[in-house]
């Protein structure tokens, strides 16, 4: 559903549903309830300011009665953030793509705590591109190839080639190496979120996640290695490696999930996007990206 009110400061406004019915009168008596706890008198004032609106952007007053509208939108007041201390690259740019090495610790999109600090934002700000929008997403903590869309009328094409895996990526990992693990291998596993926290764990049943892993070099106990995804599930390299007994550098998560700490800048996890390949869909041209960051634990 189209948003009525424009992209602020990179950020896009929020949209409520309101209930069809209930004990409130008015469509502000209900967002009072819900978030009055946080800034009653602040509510009030948007809705005096005609800052909250429906759909089309009509304005809802204090008096507008709760069954008036079923969507509201409205901009959330953000708190300050503390700026993370990564820089964005941009590797190309045209009227129909953005493609960027995203740097470890920087969320792709807004959630939880970030929001001015993700790329989606900051690149927004950046190059002036409201309509900018990610056509998939790497980790907080994963580095590398990002592609964005910056024209909306061409943007399904891409998504087209998300949605039907016809784009080719590679990963880079840094991580201990086992003599007695036989590689090249290819590992399949059925993999779900875990309930208890922002987890992926491997489970019985059909698998539904496929990574092949390769040893390109290695030196003094750790090894250099390419990841090849064929799936896309939520963390699959990094449980598929900690499930080979190799677990990446710096994981925090896996194969075992340590104590909540300070982002430690001078340890990034060991995971890079290394390159994105496909036939783009506007030229019918192959196109590769590839990444110029690089992993800085394997031994020089």
């Amino acid at each position: 559903m189209q948003s009525p009110l424009p992209v602020r400061n990179g950020v896009n406004a929020t949209r409520l549903r309101l209930p069809g019915e209930g004990p409130w009168d008015t469509a502000m008596d209900y967002v009072l309830e819900r978030f009055g706890h946080v800034d009653p008198g602040g509510i009030v004032e948007r809705f005096e300011r005609g800052e909250v609106v429906g759909l089309g952007g009509i304005p809802l007053t204090s008096a507008t009665p709760l069954t008036e509208h079923t969507f509201i939108w409205y901009y959330r007041e953000l708190p300050p953030e503390e700026r993370i201390p990564v820089e964005i690259g941009i590797l190309h740019q045209d009227d129909d793509l953005l493609v960027v090495d995203k740097p470890h610790f920087l969320p792709t999109t807004p959630g939880g705590m970030y929001v001015a600090e993700s790329a989606l934002v900051r690149l927004r700000v950046q190059l002036g591109i409201p309509d900018l929008i990610p056509m998939h997403r790497l980790d907080r903590m994963t580095a590398g190839v990002l592609l964005f869309s910056t024209n909306p009328e061409t943007r399904g094409k891409y998504q087209t080639l998300f949605e039907k895996r016809r784009i080719s990526k590679e990963y880079e990992a840094v991580a201990p190496v086992r003599e007695d693990l036989e590689l090249p291998r290819i590992v399949r596993s059925r993999m779900i979120k875990s309930r208890t926290y922002l987890l992926a764990q491997e489970v019985e049943g059909e698998p539904n996640a496929e990574t092949r892993i390769e040893l390109m070099e290695s030196r003094s106990g750790l090894g250099r290695y390419r990841l090849l995804p064929h799936t896309g599930k939520t963390h699959q390299l990094r449980v598929h490696m900690a499930s080979q007994g190799i677990g990446i550098l710096n994981d925090s998560f896996y194969p075992e999930l340590l104590p909540q700490a300070p982002d430690d800048y001078s340890r990034p996890l060991q995971l890079l996007a290394r390159s994105v390949r496909f036939t783009d869909p506007l030229t019918r041209e192959p196109v590769e990206y590839r990444s110029r960051l690089s992993l800085d634990a394997f031994p020089g």
